[in-house]
């Protein structure tokens, strides 16, 4: 439920066709494309746009995500009522990329979501407390001579928003939760019977901020990677559903985005084609879940938050045939120039990961079998 296809305006380093393979190859029917687009898809022009293209691709159901304001400026709520009336249907809004700051703004959003029984996703950033910030406020960055991100800058907002959310008698989502103070609040909020929801990337469950020592920009991501008791903490917080789900926050680059000095750098990382074999590594290996708690983090739970009946269902007689075939037993090694990405921004060239796609099917249609890759 959080990718960057980047069609329209940058398929230079990601379309809807390329992003809907690399969805297939990692086991996805459905996938969610945010609204951070050139032009900014704010309106239901670009929205139905998205829709219709992924419906002609056919190899996953891309469903638009809605800019909450116009043009991601955060100054002006962007005509939600139009684009979730419009041929792509859509059921979630997000700035992603930017934090919707306005407490008035995010508190209209929120009522007006509300109304239409659609959901509103936060990135979560005080962008005053992260100006110039490039990475994880800590020993590490202090020692590298980076700028510092601090984890106040996420939980001030996932703070703010639970409020918000409770008075508006709105539902909330937090983008990729990357702290241990973060997963605190969402348990405070949750108690409270705030309706809040949020999700983990598979890089926040695996990676933390050693990987900095090197200054390769390929673990620039946003929010940054943190420290291994955040980690430790965002895996506790899945087990025990604390955080709600997992989602890939998929962001192609150009090489010219990431091979250059990290303070400039474009901050993301490719995600789709690895999710669920990070989720293997992270949280099934180490016993924190079983294989139907994968199922739940990250097939059933992302459809119920976002209102897709036609996913996430049981795999029983007269089900829509729409699932992914794993082999359990098998483990591949990433490597970076066969992924079906035309980016190639991933930390996890040549890592060796457990757990293998065999085949993805949509509505009965085979969409990806990795026999057949194999022949050819």
């Amino acid at each position: 439920m959080h990718t960057h296809v980047r069609e329209p305006g940058r398929e230079d380093t990601e379309t809807i066709e390329s992003g809907s393979l690399a969805a297939a190859r990692g086991g996805y029917t459905a996938i969610f494309a945010m609204a951070n687009t050139d032009p900014v898809a704010d309106s239901v022009v670009v929205t139905d746009h998205v829709w219709r293209r992924g419906q002609e691709v056919g190899l996953v159901d891309v469903h638009p995500v809605g800019a909450v304001t116009v043009g991601l400026e955060g100054k002006q709520l962007a005509e939600m009522g139009m684009m979730a009336a419009g041929v792509g249907g859509v059921r979630l809004f997000s700035d992603d990329g930017h934090c919707v700051d306005d407490p008035l703004l995010m508190r209209r959003a929120l009522e007006y979501s509300a109304g239409l029984g659609v959901l509103v996703a936060q990135h979560a950033e005080e962008p005053r407390l992260t100006k110039g910030a490039v990475a994880h406020e800590g020993a590490t960055a202090a020692r590298l001579g980076l700028a510092g991100w601090p984890r106040a800058a996420e939980e001030s907002i996932v703070v703010r928003d639970a409020l918000l959310a409770r008075d508006a008698g709105a539902r909330v989502h937090i983008c990729h939760a990357s702290t241990e103070g973060t997963v605190q609040l969402l348990a405070w909020a949750k108690a409270q019977n705030i309706s809040i929801t949020a999700e983990v990337t598979p890089h926040h469950l695996l990676l933390d901020d050693s990987r900095l020592e090197t200054y390769d920009a390929v673990n620039k991501v946003n929010p940054p990677l943190r420290e291994v008791k955040d980690v430790d903490a965002l895996r506790a917080g899945l087990a025990d559903g604390v955080i709600d789900c997992v989602a890939t926050d998929h962001a192609p680059h150009a090489e010219q985005d990431k091979c250059c000095e990290f303070s400039v750098a474009r901050p993301g990382m490719l995600g789709l084609e690895t999710a669920l074999s990070i989720v293997v590594k992270t949280m099934v290996e180490p016993g924190l879940l079983t294989w139907r708690g994968v199922a739940r983090v990250m097939s059933e739970r992302p459809a119920e938050i976002v209102g897709l009946d036609d996913q996430g269902r049981p795999i029983e007689v007269g089900e829509p045939a729409t699932v992914v075939l794993v082999d359990p037993n098998a483990s591949w090694t990433v490597e970076r120039d066969r992924l079906a990405s035309l980016s190639r921004n991933t930390p996890f060239d040549a890592m060796t990961m457990p757990a293998q796609i065999t085949a993805t099917f949509l509505r009965g249609r085979i969409t990806y079998r990795r026999d057949v890759e194999e022949v050819s």
